[in-house]
């Protein structure tokens, strides 16, 4: 039994004092941010219906349609919680009532809040996913005009840490464009499973009255239903795919902008940051921070965790409607798309003003010892050798080098022979020249002509690919948009048409 304090501190109705703070207050402020528009969309479309299934009266269809053509959405944006209503919804009903002359008493007829509820949540994502989407093809344009400059930069690319074989900055970005296109596409999914009606379902089992679920989601531009009525307000899987996609997505990019920030290094001397996106110390004159990277790291690292909080929440419970997966779930998935979106563009804008030093890589490469495996390559080719019996005797050739502090330039036919003899029996009939040409990291990168390989004529090919995919992707994203822009004003011109009438 409460005590005369707790009485005094919470109150003796809903909602406690503590409550508000802790649940209530913090939802009304989000939902009046990012729920507001979605749900008079949701109002216009079922009313619209129910107008059209003669389920409503044509004087009370006018009257709502009246009372949410004029409701004040700024003022509801400016407003506080004051407790008098649970949440914004039962505000914005109590607004419509006195709007409408009670005629919106009949609005609420076939539906509930939690068929609403679910279809207003994948309104706001479905809108925050195309804005994601955009700006992660901005940042595709800009990564592929950045590659295209770079066909012939040459650099050594690294396994394990290791200066491996060289490559050229364009294969490599190219393949940064490609994983970010799989993320596009995970995206993609992702909003064709978040883009279905659950208008209709009411609770969990429709209703007794003849309306048309299908009208009300062309209506809201919505591709299709969730079909089975329960699924449509228990499932949680949409929101889920989304955050599981966009983890995936901040993963993946973390890994590059890792290597950015190795690049940016003095001891890598590979790119340099432009000025609007490094900061100088407070003590140390010479500094160039790469801060605008360091953020994007940081950044990415809190859209995997926030998105884990997700799918954390949704973990182990019911299989119905719950609030774990509503009000207090949702600003989390909001604000990874958010932060996904801003993290896209801002990179973009690094990436087109970044500039490579492409003479330190060329000579980086050419006093490297990453092309020998083109010169094991070479001793089967021009010598009919096996490959192991090749590799092991650039291995030797490779460890006595490094055993006596020579270079690459260092190598020798004679050496390689001396090897030859004792590896396999029999000195080699290689020129000195085709030596010295096996070696050369442009004829290395150069002869990789096979598909997906670095050579200027295939990373070309490459690109061009790409860039047709980016045009199918923007053409698809526009489409996506003008749709969902043309039906929701849609709503407005059918409501005020009855106005005319």
């Amino acid at each position: 039994m409460a005590t005369k304090r707790h009485v005094q501190e919470e109150g003796l109705q809903f909602p406690g004092k503590t409550y508000v703070e802790a649940v209530l207050e913090p939802a009304y402020n989000h939902a009046k941010q990012e729920l507001l528009l979605p749900m008079i969309a949701v109002h216009k479309a079922h009313l619209i219906m129910l107008l059209e299934q003669r389920l409503l009266s044509q004087k009370d269809a006018l009257n709502i349609a009246k009372a949410l053509l004029s409701i004040d959405l700024e003022q509801l944006r400016l407003g506080n919680y004051n407790g008098q209503f649970e949440d914004l919804f039962f505000e914005v009903e109590h607004k419509l009532l006195k709007l409408s002359d009670d005629s919106s008493n009949n609005l609420h007829l076939a539906r509930s809040r939690n068929d609403i509820g679910i279809a207003i949540y994948r309104i706001t994502l479905r809108q925050k996913l195309l804005r994601t989407l955009s700006s992660a093809l901005e940042l595709n344009a800009s990564l592929l005009t950045f590659a295209k400059k770079h066909i012939d930069t040459i650099f050594i690319a690294h396994t394990h840490t290791q200066q491996a074989q060289p490559t050229t900055i364009a294969h490599y970005i190219a393949a940064v464009s490609d994983s970010l296109a799989r993320d596009v596409r995970r995206l993609q999914a992702a909003y064709a499973n978040c883009n279905l009606s659950s208008l209709g379902a009411a609770a969990l089992t429709t209703s007794g009255f003849d309306i048309n679920r299908e009208r009300v989601a062309e209506l809201l531009a919505f591709d299709g239903l969730i079909e089975n009525s329960y699924d449509a307000v228990c499932g949680a899987d949409y929101v889920a795919e989304i955050v599981a996609s966009i983890q995936l997505a901040a993963i993946n990019l973390g890994r590059f902008v890792q290597e950015l920030l190795l690049w940016c290094t003095q001891e890598f001397a590979v790119a340099k940051v432009a000025s609007p996106y490094v900061q100088v110390s407070s003590i140390m004159p010479q500094k160039r921070n790469p801060v605008s990277i360091e953020h994007i790291r940081s950044l990415l690292s809190s859209i995997a965790g926030t998105s884990q909080t997700v799918l954390t929440m949704i973990h182990n419970t019911p299989f119905g409607d719950i609030v774990d997966t509503e009000d207090d779930m949702q600003p989390y998935a909001w604000k990874g798309l958010d932060t996904l979106e801003v993290v896209y563009r801002l990179l973009s804008k690094v990436i087109d003003s970044l500039e490579i030093n492409k003479d330190v890589l060329h000579r980086r490469a050419a006093a490297s010892f990453a092309t020998v495996t083109e010169l094991a390559d070479t001793l089967v080719r021009e010598e009919g050798i096996p490959f192991r019996n090749a590799h092991k005797i650039v291995s030797i050739l490779v460890s006595q080098a490094v055993e006596q502090g020579k270079g690459i330039s260092d190598l020798s036919l004679q050496s390689l022979n001396e090897i030859a003899i004792h590896t396999i029996g029999a000195p080699l009939k290689l020129s000195r020249e085709k030596l010295k040409l096996a070696l050369d990291p442009k004829h290395f990168v150069n002869i990789r002509k096979l598909r997906g390989g670095p050579s200027p004529s295939e990373i070309t090919r490459a690109l061009e690919a790409q860039q047709h995919r980016l045009h199918s992707l923007e053409q698809w994203l526009s489409e996506r948009e003008t749709y969902l822009a043309t039906a929701l004003a849609q709503l407005d011109a059918i409501l005020s048409n009855w106005q005319y009438k």
